[in-house]
């Protein structure tokens, strides 16, 4: 076994063509953030991005992505910008974790989406959950037949708000795949403003962010694409979506919707109109990310496993990382998993949002300078 660590930009054309093999081998792993063109992308953004190559036998079995912090503390690729991590291998790869940190100059490492039951991390594995699927597998009438039969009073209700809609404020339309920056930019004014009202981290307050956002909107290929999706009500934008799709599978990334017009449930519309368009372009689901939101629970019609995982060398930086994090991290599982105190803490952000967002800058629209 022989681990190289790299950054990303040092990846050479048979590395690359050797990740997209072996992710394309494995139904587990066909997700966009694990990638190589996301990690190539996040390695142009940021410094401390590397990827450790694992060959086996003389033939690299699999790629770990990850970032390199100060003091030896190691994040997955993006960490909380995005919804999944884990090794990129062949099937019958085995590494132990802790040596795999050990060649990537790593003390300690934490996992909040990691694909569930990977060979390597699945002794570290915390907490397995459920995160919710649109299945398009057989198609859209299939996919929507289910969610009707599931909750048809829901479904009725979002069909009725979208003809008032159309009546109300103009013809609704929908737009698959839009090239569109400035529809871009919209979307991502909506999402700051909803993350500053809810009390939540503004993404888009980091400009590297917004820069990755910009360049994944403007990857065109069949395996590799981002994906701007918006509602219209006549020449209007009401609600839209950004994520990352792979030849089979799109995930959910940045939802949002003009607050105006929330009286119409346009999120619920969009996701709606979204599934068809995605199975029509030949999609086979939709990740809509761990998380318990009642849109989510309403529209899934599958689920994926995703694991929580915390891997650490013996140190004193993981001591020290352990004490900041792990508790905090239960705290929050705790909070989830119980419906009053989720509830309570979501009116806690939410009054905290609306006292501070007068305060913080919003979103703009021009480009930032680039920065790590």
């Amino acid at each position: 076994m022989k681990i190289t660590v790299v950054r990303p930009g040092e990846l050479g054309e048979q590395e690359i063509t050797r990740w997209r093999e072996i992710q394309k081998s494995s139904p587990a792993l066909d997700n966009p953030f694990l990638s190589v063109d996301f990690t190539l992308a996040m390695g142009r953004l940021r410094d401390r991005v590397r990827v450790a190559v694992i060959e086996d036998g003389g033939a690299i079995a699999g790629f770990f992505p990850h970032e390199r912090h100060a003091f030896g503390v190691g994040r997955p690729l993006g960490g909380f910008l995005v919804t999944c991590h884990g090794v990129v291998s062949t099937p019958e790869l085995k590494i132990d974790a802790r040596e795999l940190l050990k060649a990537c100059r790593l003390s300690v490492i934490d996992f909040d989406y990691l694909v569930a039951g990977q060979p390597t991390f699945a002794p570290y594995e915390t907490d397995v959950r459920p995160a919710p699927l649109m299945d398009l597998g057989s198609g859209f009438e299939a996919y929507v037949e289910q969610v009707r039969a599931a909750s048809p009073k829901n479904y009725k209700t979002v069909r009725y708000k979208e003809r008032k809609l159309g009546r109300e404020q103009g013809e609704v339309r929908f737009e698959w795949a839009s090239a569109d920056v400035s529809g871009l930019h919209t979307l991502l004014r909506w999402k700051s403003d909803q993350y500053q009202r809810t009390g939540r981290v503004d993404r888009f307050a980091q400009p590297w962010i917004v820069r990755l956002v910009e360049e994944m909107h403007a990857c065109r290929s069949e395996d590799f694409a981002g994906v701007l999706t918006m509602l219209y009500a006549g020449d209007t934008p009401v609600a839209g979506h950004f994520g990352l799709r792979t030849a089979q599978t799109l995930v959910g990334w940045f939802p949002a919707y003009d607050p105006a017009y929330a009286p119409y449930s346009p999120g619920i519309m969009h996701h709606l109109h979204l599934a068809e368009h995605a199975a029509a372009a030949g999609l086979h689901q939709v990740d809509m990310g761990k998380g318990d939101r009642e849109y989510k629970d309403w529209l899934k019609t599958g689920v994926v496993m995703v694991a929580e995982a915390r891997v650490a060398r013996p140190s004193p930086t993981a001591a020290v990382q352990w004490v900041g994090r792990v508790p905090l991290s239960r705290l929050r599982t705790t909070v989830v998993d119980d419906p009053r105190l989720f509830r309570a803490a979501d009116r806690l952000l939410k009054t905290y949002g609306r006292a501070k967002s007068r305060l913080r800058p919003r979103f703009r629209s021009q480009r930032p300078t680039r920065t790590r």
